[in-house]
C-alpha cells in the first residue's frame, strides 16, 4: 500500500518561503499523480497543487498561482511544494494525495480523486 510523508512545514513571516516534502513509499504499480491540499480547522479540505505522472503537467488553485510552484523527482519518490511570498492565509495542514488512477499526463485537484493521503505538516505564516 502506498504510504505518504509530508514535511518541510513551520512558522514563518509573511513574504517568506517554505519548501515542502512528500516522500512515497510503497509504490508497486506505476508511479501515481500527486496533489497537495490544504485545510483549516472548520473547513474542507481544498486543492492548491497537483502534477502529473508523465510530462509534469501542473495545476494551482488560483489562490496560489504564481506563488507556488510543484515539481516531483521520481529517482527520490518526492514531491515538493516551493511556498514563496506567504501570507496569513496559507496557514493550514498541507496534505498529500496520490491518485493512481489519472490519465498519465493529467492530475486532480479534486480531494475525491486520492487514493491514499499522508499525516499533513503544518504551515503557519504569522508577524
Amino acid at each position: 500500500q502506498l504510504q505518504l510523508v509530508e514535511s518541510g512545514g513551520g512558522l514563518v513571516q509573511p513574504g517568506e518561503s517554505l519548501r515542502l516534502s512528500c516522500t512515497a513509499s510503497g509504490i508497486t504499480l506505476g508511479y501515481p499523480s500527486f496533489g497537495w491540499f490544504r485545510q483549516v480547522p472548520g473547513k474542507e479540505r481544498e486543492g492548491v497543487s497537483c502534477i502529473s505522472r508523465i510530462g509534469g503537467n501542473t495545476d494551482y488553485a488560483d489562490s496560489v498561482k504564481g506563488r507556488f510552484s510543484v515539481s516531483r523527482d521520481d529517482a527520490k519518490n518526492t514531491v515538493y511544494l516551493q511556498m514563496n511570498n506567504l501570507a496569513p492565509e496559507d496557514t493550514a495542514i498541507y496534505y498529500c494525495g496520490a491518485d493512481e488512477g489519472r490519465q498519465p499526463r493529467a492530475c486532480s485537484l479534486s480531494v475525491a480523486s486520492m487514493h491514499s493521503w499522508g499525516k499533513g505538516t503544518q504551515v503557519t505564516v504569522s508577524s
